[in-house]
């Protein structure tokens, strides 16, 4: 049986670390972590993500732009992410409006990080079916 997710890997280019920490643990704001001793000299680096754990490992010769392969962070607040973003120059994929896929009950959008990693930014819209209950009831 499996229980759960363990973590997550994806790869940059081998000595990109500096870049990858630069996106990863100032940009997203995701603390690294300790690779065991015996991985260190393997390249990359790990960051905690809630109760997983995202793996950053080095490999080259990959063509991240042609894959559909990616992250989606669920966020509380995707207009905030989508200006810090903006603000430090970073590209959408599809202009704001413009998701060529609609998720039913979900806004979001999708960059790529420095070594072309698709990476999905995903809130949860309001349930529109729930009543809206009176301004003036009691709880």
């Amino acid at each position: 049986m499996i229980r759960r997710l363990h973590h997550i890997q994806i790869t940059i280019p081998k000595g990109e670390e500096a870049a990858g920490r630069a996106f990863y643990c100032d940009l997203l704001g995701l603390p690294e972590v300790p690779k065991p001793p015996s991985l260190r000299g393997r390249g990359g680096f790990w960051v905690q993500l809630g109760d997983l754990q995202l793996h950053i490992g080095t490999e080259d010769g990959i063509d991240r732009a042609a894959s559909k392969a990616h992250l989606a962070y669920e966020v509380a607040d995707l207009g905030a992410w989508r200006a810090r973003f903006a603000a430090q120059g970073v590209a959408f994929e599809f202009p704001e409006g413009h998701d060529p896929i609609p998720i039913p009950g979900h806004a979001r959008f999708q960059i790529r990080d420095p070594f072309g990693n698709r990476v999905e930014f995903i809130q949860p819209l309001p349930d529109a079916t729930q009543p809206t209950p009176p301004e003036d009831s009691q709880p």
